[in-house]
């Protein structure tokens, strides 16, 4: 059974910084691909950032280039996002995923996804 486990949300007002991390395990995971996605109240989710392991090439959203930055462990196993310049629009529950094949910026590429972590943002 293969899971994903995020850690590191948590209160933060607005300009601050917050560091998630995603961890994975399971006899049978492997990915070519994990990303980070939130869920704001009454909104879809949305994907974030996201990083290709056989590149190192990286995904950012619009709303979060320049501020948050995707990083991944040497095991491919573990990912972390760099939250900074924070606004309180970045509220919301984040979720860790993992996927293969197809492109890193479609949701139902994604097939291991964690439980969330939530992010408030207070201005």
């Amino acid at each position: 059974q293969v899971t994903l486990v995020e850690s590191g949300g948590g209160l933060v007002q607005a300009g601050g910084s917050l560091r998630l991390s995603c961890a994975a395990s399971g006899r049978a995971f492997s990915s070519d691909f994990m990303g980070w996605f939130r869920q704001a109240p009454g909104k879809e989710r949305e994907i974030v950032a996201a990083i290709m392991w056989s590149t190192g090439v990286s995904y950012y959203s619009d709303f979060v280039k320049g501020r948050f930055t995707i990083s991944g462990g040497n095991a491919k196993n573990t990912v972390y996002l760099q939250l900074n310049s924070l606004k309180p629009e970045d509220t919301a529950v984040y979720y860790c995923a993992a996927g293969s094949r197809g492109a890193m910026t479609g949701p139902s590429n994604y097939h291991y996804w964690g439980q969330g972590t939530q992010v408030t943002v207070s201005s």
